[in-house]
């Protein structure tokens, strides 16, 4: 039984021509890009900052700051619930892989896969179960085995042959830090990811990637304004080369500068005790449009898709899976 989802993998590339597919959920960080008159901007803007950002910490031997390119593909992946599920297939998750080019030795460097984290059931856990559960109650709550199917899909996929056949490293996600926790600078310093901070209680965030196999460390890389979530399999600075490293940084701090700029593109940088605000007020906006409040109400609706097309129709073979599943 535990074998019986398998994966399909898909690639398309990120760049001002991006044309997200039908199963692409619209909110993600990519898509919601590609979107309204100002697409083809948004998209050429966004790539443009996340070359600078490289070239800015990837500054030795690059005189002129415009060494290196980083090319996005998009990884979408698509799961097949097997005989039990009649063989239904449904959008998983979506993922970045970064690849680096190297104009002086004009060479392609492969980067990270991870970065961006997009999943349609991690919505309905988020967007539906979870605003059921504490639906007037006092006090926040998670539900009992909340994120545990999640969890064991997406470790069943990294340890599937479809994953291990395109990617030869575990994922890297890297995402805001909680604006619920404090977090506290530490000592410790990366020449690349920075100073790190540390908080003493995980976030919501923090339990369900544990779930997934994740671990998390936080990072302020040089020259941000507050501390980035980095979620990983084994040694996060032993395993991954230093441009590796710098492609994800790069990528997702450009997405978060767009999408959360009262904590990523504030006019000042984390101090030793910090918690993110969203209602910081000293910040600056980027160049890239879009509509924010249409982008928190689509999270609900793909939410409810998830419940409709996945979870309600294939809850019998879900339960039996996740019963068998190793943990």
């Amino acid at each position: 039984m535990s074998n019986a989802f398998t994966f399909s993998i898909k690639s398309i590339n990120f760049d001002e021509n991006y044309q997200p597919s039908d199963s692409t959920r619209i909110t993600t960080n990519f898509a919601n890009l590609a979107r309204g008159t100002s697409r083809q901007e948004n998209l050429r803007n966004t790539l443009k900052m996340i070359d600078k950002r490289f070239n800015s910490l990837a500054h030795w031997d690059n005189p002129t700051g415009d060494r290196y390119s980083v090319e996005v593909e998009i990884i979408s992946v698509e799961m097949n619930m097997g005989a039990e599920g009649g063989d239904a297939i449904f959008p998983l998750i979506e993922i970045l892989k970064t690849n680096i080019v190297d104009k002086k030795n004009n060479e392609r460097i492969e980067g990270i896969v991870g970065n961006n984290f997009s999943s349609y059931v991690r919505d309905y856990d988020f967007s539906v179960l979870l605003p059921e559960h504490n639906n007037n109650k006092a006090t926040f709550s998670t539900p009992d085995n909340f994120g545990e199917l999640h969890g064991k899909l997406f470790k069943h996929f990294v340890n599937s042959s479809a994953y291990k056949a395109n990617f030869s490293k575990p994922p890297v996600i890297c995402i805001s830090a909680s604006s619920s926790k404090t977090y506290q600078r530490t000592e410790n310093q990366h020449p690349i990811l920075g100073v790190e901070y540390q908080q003493n209680e995980f976030s919501s965030t923090d339990q369900y990637f544990e779930k997934m196999g994740l671990q998390v460390r936080y990072f302020m890389p040089p020259g941000s304004a507050a501390p980035l979530a980095f979620y990983f399999q084994g040694d996060l600075l032993g395993h991954y080369t230093t441009l590796e490293l710098i492609s994800i940084i790069s990528t997702m701090e450009t997405f978060q500068k767009i999408y959360r700029p009262e904590i990523y593109n504030a006019n000042s940088a984390a101090g030793k005790l910090y918690q993110p605000s969203l209602k910081n007020q000293d910040y600056s906006l980027t160049q890239i449009v879009y509509d924010r409040e249409e982008r928190s109400q689509l999270a609900v609706k793909q939410g409810k898709f998830t419940e409709e097309h996945f979870i309600k129709p294939y809850a019998k073979t879900l339960e039996n899976w996740a019963a068998n599943a190793a943990l």
